[in-house]
């Protein structure tokens, strides 16, 4: 079942404020973030958002730690600007899918052949 458009818009208005907000933190230890999605309660008691990092693991766990350390401040930002009913709990989570589709073109890359290779051109 889809989910219902008001949840949404919800969803994309949080993901807007985040992705503003995330580069804004002084945390050094947040690296190169990108809110990929936003999934909320219909109670509005929960956000799952997912993002992907820049980096190696070490970079993505620090990344993590460091979000989850800034949660109340994220949230407060999302409150102030959205003014919704409830302010959502913010729980970070990663996102794979960027890593397996770079992955999964390179793979590619490897076994097409190169551009230059016709067999029918001498």
């Amino acid at each position: 079942m889809s989910r219902p458009e008001r949840m949404r818009r919800v969803d994309e208005a949080m993901k807007q404020v985040l992705s503003e907000a995330i580069p804004t933190l002084k945390d050094p230890r947040v690296g190169f973030v990108t809110v990929t999605a936003v999934e909320t309660s219909r109670d509005l008691d929960h956000a799952k958002v997912w993002i992907s990092v820049f980096g190696s693991d070490k970079q993505r766990a620090s990344t993590l730690a460091a979000l989850e350390s800034a949660t109340g401040f994220l949230q407060a930002r999302v409150n102030r600007e959205l003014k919704l009913r409830r302010t959502p709990h913010l729980e970070f989570v990663y996102d794979r899918s960027v890593e397996q589709g770079v992955r999964m073109t390179h793979l590619i890359d490897e076994l097409a052949p190169a551009a230059g290779d016709d067999d029918g051109a001498e």
